[in-house]
């Protein structure tokens, strides 16, 4: 007995076929989330306090003085921290399989990944808490 096949048309949109694409996405998710991390505990010492003040734990001035303080004093630190946390977290992901080069791809690849997403989420974090501190002033 024989089942019979309805023919596929590949250039349907709804018609999903795996291919390099589709394991590129799974292997650049951990990488982009890596910097997202990153980038946001490198702002921790401006985020945390303006985090603080929008939910109504701390007042706004004391937000920016603390924001202030940290960042003037320690903004170097909370940077190495971020990029200690991505160098381990990258290194795990890569012992995992999460987030190994794809066929043809450059192994820094990766790398360069967690780097543009991390300085992209600090620069973004950065632009706003300045906005915000600017109004609190």
């Amino acid at each position: 007995m024989t089942i019979p096949v309805a023919p596929v048309d590949l250039d349907d949109p709804t018609v999903h076929t795996p291919g390099p694409a589709a394991h590129s996405d799974r292997s650049t998710a951990p990488i982009v989330r890596i910097g997202l991390v990153s980038g946001l505990v490198g702002m921790l010492c401006c985020v945390g306090p303006t985090i603080l003040a929008a939910v109504g734990i701390i007042s706004a001035g004391t937000a920016f003085t603390a924001a202030e303080r940290l960042y003037g004093g320690y903004a170097w630190w909370f940077r190495l921290a971020a990029l200690t946390l991505a160098v381990l977290l990258v290194r795990r992901a890569r012992r995992r399989g999460r987030c190994a080069a794809t066929p043809g791809q450059h192994p820094a690849r990766p790398w360069l990944m967690v780097l543009g997403s991390g300085v992209g989420t600090y620069l973004a974090l950065y632009a706003v808490t300045t906005a915000l501190g600017a109004l609190a002033h």
